[in-house]
């Protein structure tokens, strides 16, 4: 008797520690299954939830200006294909796809080139942040840091163009008020000139700044100069450029160019070259 129950009580601890083993293999199965949750629950909590605020683009500030909301599409790099877009008052997701049940359309209205979304409307918010396919050419979302930055670069290119201006010799002075407001830089005096370049230069730095470091510009003057002394005459149909002395022909007009484009790329060639020392000499007298 003594021998079956020592042999009762062997069998039930060796039974307790099995289970024991297959407890912890359990357990270490749960333990690998964890970072895969924490995971998504990183991607879930990356959007940051805030008030958020929106404006029209180009310093538009309309009474009311309505962005479309249906009838849009993003393309999905992931899945490979445009998925639509369509912001409801009654739907969790801006994709159609993901929509379950009746879909109630709602409205995206500006007022006075603003819109204010709550931080309770995600929806709406990354329909406007992130897919809206007039997302940075109609409208941007807010933020102040890179306004700043924008304004800076536009500061910068104002003042590069403003030093430009201040250095320019008259000849290319002239050149690019030319482009701006045509003849009537004849009727200008120099310091006339050098004004309304100033002032040209901080309106439109940008178009200033190519303006300058286009060659071209300098030689379309000297083509309308030469032009308006009769050393040259271009014809009425605008196709053929002659001497004013004898009509002789210095070069047709290619087909749907400017004349004074053609003429000015003409200069760069090698009888262009010579061409236009006699004018530049004629000029001078």
């Amino acid at each position: 008797m003594r021998v079956i129950f020592t042999l009762i009580i062997l069998y039930h601890i060796m039974a307790k520690k099995q289970v024991i083993k297959e407890s912890s293999v359990d357990t270490g199965v749960l333990e690998q299954e964890l970072p895969i949750r924490k995971t998504k629950e990183v991607n879930r909590n990356s959007w940051e939830i805030k008030d958020r605020q929106y404006i029209l683009k180009h310093n538009l500030s309309p009474l009311t200006y309505a962005m479309k909301t249906s009838g849009i599409y993003w393309f999905d790099e992931e899945k490979g294909y445009e998925r639509e877009l369509k912001y409801t008052i009654n739907q969790k997701t801006p994709f159609v796809d993901e929509m379950k049940g009746d879909h109630l359309l709602g409205r995206i209205v500006f007022e006075n080139g603003v819109l204010f979304v709550s931080r309770e409307k995600t929806t709406l918010q990354k329909l406007l942040s992130l897919y809206h396919p007039q997302k940075d050419s109609e409208f941007e979302e807010f933020i102040p840091s890179k306004i700043a930055q924008d304004e800076l670069v536009d500061l910068e290119m104002q003042i590069d163009a403003l030093n430009a201006a201040k250095n320019l010799d008259i000849d290319m002075a002239e050149a690019v008020m030319r482009v701006e407001v045509g003849s009537e830089v004849d009727k200008m005096s120099s310091k006339e000139l050098k004004r309304d370049l100033l002032l040209f230069a901080k309106s439109n730095p940008d178009l200033f700044l190519e303006l300058v470091s286009d060659d071209n510009v300098q030689l379309r003057n000297f083509g309308i100069k030469a032009t308006e002394s009769g050393i040259i005459n271009l014809s009425q149909d605008q196709r053929n450029f002659t001497w004013g002395s004898n009509g002789r022909k210095i070069m047709t007009v290619p087909f749907d160019e400017h004349p004074y484009s053609a003429l000015a790329a003409f200069f760069k060639t090698d009888e262009g070259m010579e061409i236009y020392s006699n004018i530049e000499k004629r000029l001078k007298e």
